[in-house]
């Protein structure tokens, strides 16, 4: 009955806050959705909803001239006497007739091609008719599932805080924003979201801005991920063919030209569909395209379609986009995915020049208490009326936020899962106080997850206690966290232990403190991971992972001094000795020997490095140029700006160590750059370098060790941070280096134009790797290979030929690689 009545009041407040509305159909009585909905000559406009019902705010009592735009019906103006509001006004729409004159072709020449080549040449001026501007941005999204399992993958899915219904289906996100946005091509933008609304969540802030929904056909690409090419791009005619449907007039008796598109080859980033060319001015009078899942790279989308509507003001001669939808379907193992994106731009002013400052770093904004409007701002500010699907889930949802938060509900969710069992000391167990947000955790004596093997500690596995406790306003975070690893052929327990706290997530200061005894493989940066090392032990007998022991020490601290800039410090002690093989334990039975232990001498089995003890303090940087942020009430989103490179500085030094041999001073810097070259694929450089100083015989622990590979696997996709055929310590220095990876990936440039080849919709990747150090040859690697490998939506596996240099040929390898 609470549901019944809370519906019945927000349909009230419809009826009594609405100025015109209305519903839009099409002869049959269908309704019609997204139709464009504007006060003739001017910006105040709106659309319908799913079900074709309107509402526009509109103040005036007096004659008022109303235009209805819907691309493939004609263009309706009415004029409306209102005396009072509301003022309800029903609509029918009428197909166009669109007319096709008898066409000569002459030597060839294609009508639509010479549409398109004016739109083209004139594409510069029309862009620069709307180039800066404020308006008021509306945006909603709703996302919706279908078929979703119980459980995936061993995993309790649960309702999804209530979303779900007996079908397993349901509306799982409903939100919507009200914004104020200023904004200068090519990206120059200042939003404050005035509301927010999110379905279920009173205290959420809306992800929806304006950033993402500048989709700009005038431009030669549009970014999905991956940048589609525009129809009216400068080489468009490389990648489409165009045929004109037929013309049309609208209310102002300007002709309206209806393109279709099509893709010349079907597996290139190209839309399908409808481009609407204005007759003289070749400016877009409406956008109306689907895009391919596989054309996007993207094989979980199946298709995505986008609408633009313009609406045109005579006074000052501009065509602008009032109403833009993004609908998309999407699916995996059986499970469906659909969405739907609104946007309305209404109340344009354009701008010759905006003022200085203007625009800054921070690009969206929250108004205060932007989260807690009342239902009579939605109602009076909302340019698109809910559907009663939308309604109910906004009622529907926070009815359950308010069961779901409450302490007794918690509580009693708690009370079921805090339950203890026996076997919970074998498979672990967990304690949660959800209402006061702490948790603690016990991973069992058996977490098979863990379970590992080396040459050192034999099989091996972890357990371990843990304490988290959160505030999700504030963005604070606390955790405790304890090891116990025992290795069965070493026969020995170590145990670390690890305090973490981040202070908020704005700048997010965060401090850390861990000590303990672990075992460390001598590149820290661990290039071979227990799980691979554990394969190639076990079946090849070749254990690559050289480890020594480690008791240690160490507070770190860490956080964003300025935009863009984060700096981090850390001092620790480390004590460490030599470890050696304990088994010879193999599944696959030969007569091969285990390497010994000693990452320099493989057949070294009784002496190792000379136990010792150092201090280290270390201070590093990371410099992002042109970093833009997002700043929301309970945090900060940081935008990384790819025109520019990002930077890094560290300096370490080595002191109070048991020998002195081993103090020494350490600098590097590192420059990390990826840009997306049109539609040429994505360009990545990683360029490290370094110098020792004092280091003549420092331990070997704290060489520049690189990242190799020995296994010809790669797991971890980390392509421009490691060598693919190099060994793993051969090249360690203690005195300079420098270390170049770069890698591009063609995202299916030279790929698609291949006649059948374009069917596999594979991507050619080619990379270069180098070391360079005093004294020697550098070391080099040069690989072509292919990504994107797979069927279906399953697309997870690369392969690359490598070839290695070092004072001549080397040798060479095929990498395998997967990620998902």
């Amino acid at each position: 009955m609470k549901k019944l009545f809370a519906l019945l009041f927000l349909l009230f407040n419809s009826i009594l806050f609405s100025q015109i509305r209305g519903t839009v159909t099409d002869v049959n009585g269908e309704p019609l959705p997204f139709v464009n909905i504007y006060v003739e000559n001017t910006y105040i406009g709106t659309t319908t909803n799913e079900k074709g019902k309107y509402e526009l705010n509109y103040n005036t009592t007096n004659n008022v001239s109303l235009l209805f735009q819907y691309l493939g019906y004609k263009t309706q103006k009415q004029s409306l006497n209102i005396a009072s509001f509301p003022h309800e006004f029903n609509v029918v729409l009428e197909e166009e007739n669109l007319q096709l004159k008898e066409v000569v072709l002459l030597n060839g020449i294609n009508p639509a091609n010479e549409i398109i080549k004016k739109a083209i040449a004139n594409k510069k001026i029309n862009a620069a008719k709307t180039d800066k501007f404020e308006a008021d941005f509306y945006s909603r999204g709703i996302f919706k599932v279908k078929d979703i399992p119980e459980k995936f993958m061993g995993m309790e899915i649960g309702d999804i805080d209530g979303s779900l219904d007996s079908t397993r289906s349901g509306v799982i996100y409903l939100s919507e924003t009200v914004s104020k946005i200023k904004f200068e091509k090519p990206d120059n933008l200042k939003e404050e979201i005035i509301a927010s609304k999110v379905a279920g969540n009173n205290n959420g802030f809306s992800y929806n801005t304006a950033l993402s929904t500048n989709y700009d056909f005038y431009e030669n690409y549009v970014e999905f991920g991956i940048n589609m090419v525009s129809p009216i791009a400068d080489n468009a005619f490389n990648y489409y063919k165009y045929k004109l449907e037929g013309s049309f007039y609208d209310d102002k008796n300007q002709l309206i030209n209806k393109i279709s598109v099509t893709a010349k080859r079907d597996k290139e980033p190209v839309f399908e569909g409808f481009i609407y060319i204005v007759e003289d001015t070749w400016a877009i009078f409406g956008i109306d395209l689907d895009i391919k899942g596989y054309r996007m790279q993207q094989p979980i989308l199946e298709t995505m379609k986008l609408t633009q509507n313009f609406s045109y003001n005579k006074d000052s001669k501009i065509w602008v986009k009032n109403v833009q939808s993004l609908d998309f379907d999407a699916g995996i193992f059986g499970m469906k995915f659909t969405g739907k994106y609104t946007h309305v731009f209404s109340n344009y002013i354009f701008k010759d020049n905006f003022e200085k400052k203007t625009f800054g770093r921070e690009i969206v904004s929250f108004a205060d208490n932007a989260n807690k409007k009342e239902d009579s701002f939605w109602q009076t500010n909302r340019p698109v009326p809910l559907t009663e699907e939308e309604s109910y889930n906004y009622i529907k949802k926070d009815s359950i936020q308010t069961i779901r938060e409450s302490k007794t509900y918690l509580d009693s969710l708690d009370t079921k899962s805090n339950k203890f069992k026996v076997f919970d000391i074998i498979s672990g167990y967990s304690y949660k106080n959800t209402h006061e947000k702490w948790n603690l955790s016990y991973k069992g004596l058996l977490d098979f997850s863990s379970l590992s093997f080396n040459t050192v500690q034999g099989w091996n596995l972890d357990s371990g206690f843990s304490f988290r406790k959160w505030n999700d306003e504030n963005g604070k975070f606390t955790s405790i966290n304890s090891t116990f690893n025992y290795g069965i052929a070493e026969d020995r327990l170590r145990v670390t232990g690890t305090f973490y706290h981040r202070f908020n997530t704005i700048n997010n200061a965060n401090l850390s403190i861990t000590g303990g005894s672990k075992v460390s493989q001598f590149n820290e940066n661990e290039p071979i991971s227990n799980f691979i090392n554990s394969i190639s032990t076990l079946f090849f007998k070749n254990n690559f992972m050289k480890l020594y022991n480690k008791e240690f020490a160490e507070i770190n601290y860490g956080r964003e001094i300025v935009n863009g800039i984060y700096a981090n410090g850390k001092v620790s002690y480390e004590n460490r000795h030599s470890l050696f093989n304990t088994t010879d334990y193999t599944v696959i039975k030969n007569d091969d020997l285990y390497t010994s232990n000693d990452p320099l001498q493989p057949y070294n089995y009784s002496s190792g490095f000379e136990k010792h003890s150092i201090y280290k303090a270390s201070l590093s940087t990371r410099i992002r140029f042109g970093q833009k942020y997002i700043s929301r009430p309970n945090g900060k989103i940081n935008i990384q700006n790819d025109d520019y490179p990002i930077l890094s500085f560290a300096y370490e030094k080595g002191f109070g160590g048991s020998n002195s041999n081993y103090n020494h001073d350490f600098v590097a810097a590192r420059v990390d750059y990826n840009k997306t070259l049109g539609n040429k694929g994505d360009f990545s450089a990683n360029i490290r370098g370094g110098k020792f100083f004092n280091a003549d015989n420092i331990s070997f622990i704290d060489y520049k060790h690189f990242n190799g590979n020995e296994t010809h696997v790669n797991f971890r996709g980390n392509y421009t941070n490691a060598f693919n055929l190099l060994s793993y310590y051969t090249h360690s220095t203690n005195d300079a280096y420098i270390e170049t990876h770069l890698q591009h990936n063609f995202k299916g440039y030279i790929m698609n134009k291949i006649p059948l080849i374009n069917k596999l919709q594979w991507n050619l990747v080619g990379g270069f790797h180098q070391i360079n150090v005093p004294n020697t040859k550098p070391y080099q690697e040069f690989s072509i290979g292919f990504d994107n490998i797979g069927f279906g939506k399953f697309r997870f596996l690369r392969i690359d030929y490598v070839r290695a240099y070092q004072n001549g040929f080397q040798g060479d390898g095929i990498l395998f690689g997967l990620r998902f």
